[in-house]
């Protein structure tokens, strides 16, 4: 079996997208992730973390995106990782890029809603005192062409 090189990122855009044609004609486009994680210290301070990560998506795809994507959106990014070295001012230098091979939109950019949602946005919908089922494939069933 070989091994398996599999990330999943969700996080926010730190700056416009930035698309690119390589030298033999290949799109793609770059952009930088923000991850951030929250955790206690050992004095129970509540801490957070935020990581950057370099995401290219190649082709058509990092064509589309381009025209969409925007510095604050909100991504899943599912790929892999992929480390390349490189020499400047005669030092071996190392980097390591998330190649995406699927992006997700994860809500709006903070620029789009300036007022947060209150909790009824989010309440299950009720029937009397039972939560209303969602509904099932037989609801349907009758409007399927076959």
């Amino acid at each position: 079996m070989d091994g398996i090189n599999k990330v999943m990122l969700l996080g926010n855009l730190g700056a416009h997208p930035e698309l690119r044609t390589t030298s033999t004609g290949h799109q793609v486009l770059k952009l930088s992730l923000a991850t951030t994680v929250s955790y206690f210290d050992k004095n129970k301070q509540k801490q957070q973390r935020t990581e950057w990560h370099t995401v290219k998506i190649w082709g058509k795809r990092g064509e589309a995106l381009s025209q969409i994507l925007r510095k604050g959106t909100r991504i899943l990014v599912e790929g892999r990782i992929e480390s390349y070295s490189y020499e400047k001012d005669g030092q071996k230098r190392y980097g390591i890029d998330i190649v995406a091979d699927d992006v997700w939109f994860a809500g709006s950019s903070p620029a789009a809603s300036q007022t947060t949602p209150d909790d009824s946005e989010f309440a299950p919908v009720t029937n009397g005192s039972a939560a209303a089922q969602p509904p099932t494939f037989a609801s349907f069933a009758s409007d399927l062409p076959f």
